[in-house]
């Protein structure tokens, strides 16, 4: 059952209903919010770790929200942000090829459900400085538009093409490289 964002936030701002109005934000947006964190952290176990952080950072900021963007929007913001935090924090913890270690042991992952194909352009994806695999991801995979992205990540739409052109650029070459 999928709920509009108006009374979703009605729900919200009553004590009596604003638990129940999380549970349902919290399915109907749980499998979307997977998948793109996924897409940063790769292996589905660390997938789920950072979605539970999402999910309970949304709930202690839940009062915070301003509605000045759709409840989708806001989730993402948290996944994004808590998806690259567990990157820097893995990364200090583990050497800087990290990243591309666990790209090219994607397929051992019996979460994983790509092919070959799919797992070298992880690899390539792992090659990408943050902020041009951040621009990369959300481009390629969820088709965002830059509008929205620089809504989300503080940049300007200008800054975020020409990450995008760049890091797709680089993709391409790893993957020409590669074959």
């Amino acid at each position: 059952m999928t709920v509009d964002d108006n009374t979703l936030l009605k729900m919200l701002a009553s004590p009596e209903t604003k638990r129940k109005a999380f549970g349902l934000i919290v399915s109907q947006y749980s499998e979307m919010l997977y998948w793109k964190i996924r897409h940063f952290v790769l292996y589905h176990d660390d997938a789920d770790d950072v979605m539970q952080n999402v999910l309970m950072k949304a709930w202690m900021n839940i009062d915070r929200f301003k509605a000045d963007s759709k409840i989708s929007t806001w989730l993402y913001s948290i996944a994004v942000n808590e998806s690259l935090d567990f990157l820097r924090r893995k990364k200090n913890v583990a050497d800087a090829d990290a990243d591309l270690y666990a790209a090219r042991h994607l397929m051992a992952d019996e979460y994983f459900d790509g092919d070959a194909t799919e797992a070298l352009l992880q690899e390539a994806i792992a090659q990408l400085p943050d902020m041009q695999r951040t621009v990369f991801l959300l481009r390629y995979y969820d088709e965002m538009k830059y509008s929205e992205m620089s809504k989300m990540l503080e940049r300007t739409e200008g800054a975020l093409k020409a990450n995008y052109h760049i890091a797709a650029q680089k993709v391409l070459d790893y993957i020409k490289q590669r074959d």
